[in-house]
């Protein structure tokens, strides 16, 4: 999905750990109290220039609460500030004080406003898979991703707030 869409991908993530998935090696320096590794995400980074340079929006909001887990602290002070760079945009929707407007909206990917994969993890945030959702079953992502972005601030904002 990621080579075919044209206009916009929109990431929702709910979760407050996904240290099952992805980068668990930078994750464990992160906890050691290790510098960001040279070459961090750089995969992700030109994936993200890529669509970014030609035309494609890349944007997510992330639904937290505080205090953050370490998870968080390391995917946003390591991950969200350095996918910045290559032009990707974050917002938080930070729940902390005020009731979840939307506690059962999955994780998912949204691309172009018609399919999306709608992810699936355990509870201990290792990814399981993803389905393909198209059609009519999108509207219901869409009205996630909505209620995502109104509610929402963007991610430098909160960071200068409430980062670590």
């Amino acid at each position: 999905m990621f080579d075919d869409f044209t206009h916009e991908a929109f990431r929702l993530e709910t979760l407050d750990d996904y240290g099952r998935s992805g980068n668990a090696d930078a994750y464990r320096l992160f906890l050691d109290g290790q510098p960001k590794p040279q070459g961090y995400n750089s995969d992700w980074l030109d994936e993200v220039r890529k669509h970014v340079d030609a035309g494609r929006r890349m944007y997510r909001v992330h639904v937290v609460s505080r205090p953050l887990t370490p998870y968080l602290r390391y995917e946003l002070g390591w991950g969200y500030t350095t996918n910045m760079t290559a032009g990707e945009e974050f917002s938080i929707l930070d729940v902390t004080d005020r009731e979840h407007p939307m506690p059962e909206a999955p994780d998912f990917w949204l691309f172009d406003e018609q399919v999306a994969g709608v992810m699936e993890y355990d509870g201990e945030g290792r990814f399981l898979g993803s389905e393909l959702v198209e059609g009519d079953q999108v509207s219901g992502l869409l009205a996630y991703r909505d209620t995502a972005m109104a509610q929402a601030v963007p991610f430098s904002d909160w960071w200068a707030k409430y980062g670590e």
